[in-house]
């Protein structure tokens, strides 16, 4: 069972048992998991003790990164945690070590947990009613990036059309090339029945330029998948991007925390916010709940989902290269999308102290944005 600590255990510790029962209730869809972020703890241990595949040079690295995970992990930065990945991924990079991950995902977050985790006593229920599972497809020794994800979806699709989905994530870094033959893969598996329902540009905020990647989102978009962008993450996103990226007429935006009204003013068809609120202060994008961009969203009626970013299923610290300050005072969290929920209704300083009507909209909200 997933950890929890932080503001969202403090929120939830703040409940009564009727309104965790309430927030348990609601039918609610997580639409910014991304599957490497998301393997379970013990799922990457074993995958580490097995490591058939790890070439020998990469073992202590990777027993490094584990034994942080297991203490609990730290950054200074959040370009720290892309080293993270370089770790996970030799794990990750045979069609059955991938299966399995998948699986694992997919079961925390779709199947009820046995307990619930240390401190809470509530009933175990499934984290959510939908998820839209986001991953890159990678090319590696052992697959092509087609079979990585007809291997991700043969998983997903174990599950209800009405459970689970997957988005093809498409890396900044990547080259133009590897983007196009990206979505050629989603289109094509879309086009043959399978379960690809959209794309999203994701990445380091730093690198790449999106403009090469604007027609290959389009082909998507007239090919009837769903486009999700990351966009605005850090305050040094530059205005000419996010103008840029908004033109591409995304259904849903990631993040968006430092969109000004200017950005906002040219929404096309109101596309729903993925906020994630403990994602947001652990990394300091966002200082306080009085001073969260949900704020805005809620006042004007937008589309938001509630959700647990990648980062927030490990533990982060205070970041820097996102517009944080005070860099030396690390805060881990582990959060839940029970977590979530429960600081929009937890009463303030622990929450936003919304009522059950307004919780209630919200999920209805990250059911009603999913990708068809």
């Amino acid at each position: 069972m997933a950890t929890i600590s932080g503001a969202s255990a403090a929120a939830l510790h703040s409940l009564s048992p009727s309104d965790v029962d309430f927030l348990q209730s609601l039918p609610k869809a997580e639409l910014h998991a991304h599957l490497n972020g998301s393997i379970p703890l013990q799922t990457l241990v074993d995958l580490a003790h097995e490591r058939p595949t790890v070439p020998v040079d990469t073992t202590d690295e990777i027993a490094e990164k584990i034994a942080i995970l297991r203490s609990g992990l730290t950054l200074d930065g959040i370009l720290d945690f892309f080293p993270l990945f370089r770790a996970i991924y030799p794990l990750t990079s045979t069609p059955s070590a991938l299966s399995r991950i998948t699986r694992d995902v997919l079961d925390s977050f779709l199947k009820a947990q046995s307990v619930p985790p240390a401190g809470f006593t509530y009933a175990p229920v499934p984290e959510c009613t939908y998820i839209e599972l986001r991953t890159t497809p990678r090319a590696t020794a052992h697959m092509s990036r087609h079979t990585y994800l007809t291997t991700v979806l043969d998983e997903v699709e174990k599950f209800s059309a009405d459970q689970a989905a997957l988005i093809v994530s498409i890396d900044r870094r990547m080259s133009e090339a590897d983007a196009k033959e990206c979505v050629d893969l989603a289109i094509t598996l879309r086009a043959a029945g399978r379960r690809v329902v959209g794309l999203d540009l994701c990445g380091d905020p730093e690198k790449g330029d999106v403009v090469t990647f604007e027609k290959h989102f389009k082909r998507g978009k007239d090919a009837g998948l769903g486009v999700t962008l990351h966009i605005a993450e850090a305050k040094a996103s530059t205005t000419a991007e996010s103008l840029a990226l908004l033109g591409w007429r995304p259904d849903r935006l990631g993040h968006a925390t430092f969109l000004s009204d200017e950005h906002k003013a040219l929404f096309f068809a109101d596309p729903c916010i993925e906020i994630c609120l403990t994602s947001n202060f652990i990394t300091k994008t966002v200082q306080s709940l009085e001073s969260h961009h949900i704020r805005y969203y809620l006042a004007n009626d937008h589309p938001i989902a509630i959700c647990v970013r990648v980062e927030s299923r490990f533990i982060l610290s205070r970041c820097a290269e996102i517009g944080a300050v005070d860099t030396d005072d690390t805060l881990p969290f582990r959060t839940t999308l029970l977590g979530e929920y429960a600081q929009l209704l937890a009463k303030p300083p622990l929450g936003l102290g919304l009522r059950h009507e307004q919780v209630r909209r919200i999920a209805a909200m990250s059911m009603e944005a999913r990708f068809k």
